[in-house]
């Protein structure tokens, strides 16, 4: 079989798990990797075994055909533009772009020049998530009639280096947190039909707490708490909430209630994790997985099926389209609670294609 040349741009925090998930997949292989900081790709390189470049030269390589682009939000639009108009198919960090109009620049240049685009979060491929679409399609809890997704914590300034992108223009909790969970919803609902939002932004700085910017103050420029729900064009209604302003809570990531019996899925940015069923009137039960890529990192594993999708002229299932359509969909929260009305969304895409059930790693059909 033969093995489809990808190229890093962005050797940031990310690129490690991204490195050392994509020796998993034999249908793909890392070529180079480049950063605007060229030190930062050599030394990644050289913890990896690959060469570290600039990006313009990455960008000339004959063996490298996707390039996975890792840079900040802001950089996203810029750089997947860059890479396409090389000649080569882009699978970009969440977001797509940090708002519709810049994102739909980079779906219409691929159009153009007959290139995919493909776009984190792969997680729901992982099979925690492909269990929990299995059961729904099989008909475990019946037919879907409402939900409910959180996610909570005090903020990224905790725990990461360099925390300021997290609070600029495509930052805060929906950007940041929201891609997993409404990916993981589209996945096992469908698309989206209609927004209500209501957001909130209680402080305009925030001091950082993590090493080496320890003590330092940070500008917030986006809504830090963001709640609402979505409304599903099969008729579905599920409660959101990503905040980046919760101490603590006890709520679970994703639940699913059907007309039957009701779903625990696991967290939306694990590739693992217990899925539970509660059928009416009984108790929770633990279902075993259907599906492999459980145990473990796989993120690239949607660059992966890329590269499988390219050799079998298929569909991938991490695709713009989806990318799309979930920007969209977290860019209405915000204009749903700046006018104060329900946001009809425009976009609608097809749910990406189930994998086939089995446990062993790195199989990408």
């Amino acid at each position: 079989m033969r093995r489809i040349g990808v190229g890093i741009i962005g050797c940031g925090n990310i690129s490690t798990a991204y490195l050392k998930a994509a020796q998993r997949f034999p249908v793909m292989e890392v070529k180079a990797l480049a950063d605007m900081r060229s030190d930062a790709a050599e030394r990644q390189g050289a913890a990896f075994g690959l060469p570290g470049m600039r990006v313009d030269q990455l960008l000339r390589r004959d063996d490298v055909e996707i390039v996975i682009n890792l840079t900040v939000p802001l950089a996203h639009t810029d750089v997947s533009l860059a890479v396409l108009n090389a000649g080569k198919h882009i699978h970009s960090e969440k977001p797509l772009g940090i708002n519709v109009a810049e994102a739909r620049k980079v779906i219409d240049l691929a159009a153009q020049k007959n290139l995919r685009v493909g776009c984190a979060p792969d997680t729901f491929l992982g099979g925690g998530h492909q269990t929990a679409r299995k059961l729904i399609d099989d008909g475990a809890i019946g037919t879907p009639v409402a939900g409910s997704a959180f996610f909570g914590c005090p903020g990224h300034e905790r725990w990461h280096p360099a925390p300021g992108f997290y609070y600029l223009r495509g930052g805060g909790p929906m950007l940041d947190m929201g891609p997993y969970y409404i990916t993981d919803l589209v996945q096992l609902l469908g698309p989206v039909a209609s927004v209500m939002g209501s957001t909130a932004r209680p402080k305009s700085e925030r001091v950082v707490t993590s090493q080496p910017m320890n003590g330092t103050l940070i500008p917030v420029e986006v809504s830090t708490h963001v709640a609402g729900t979505l409304e599903f064009e099969s008729g579905a209604v599920v409660s959101i909430a990503m905040s980046f302003d919760v101490p603590k809570h006890r709520h679970a990531p994703i639940e699913i209630y059907g007309d039957k019996g009701s779903m625990l899925v696991p967290d939306p940015n694990r590739f693992g994790g217990e899925v539970q069923v509660a059928r009416t009137g009984g108790e929770w039960e633990t279902v075993p997985p259907t599906h492999g890529h459980v145990d473990g990192e796989f993120r690239s594993i949607g660059v992966a099926d890329m590269a499988a999708a390219i050799l079998n002229n298929r569909p991938h299932r991490a695709s713009g389209a989806l990318a799309f359509h979930v920007l969209e969909v977290m860019e209405a929260f915000q204009t749903s609670a700046d006018d104060g009305r329900r946001v009809k969304i425009e976009s609608r895409v097809e749910r990406p294609a189930m994998l086939p059930a089995g446990r062993e790693t790195g199989q990408i059909d």
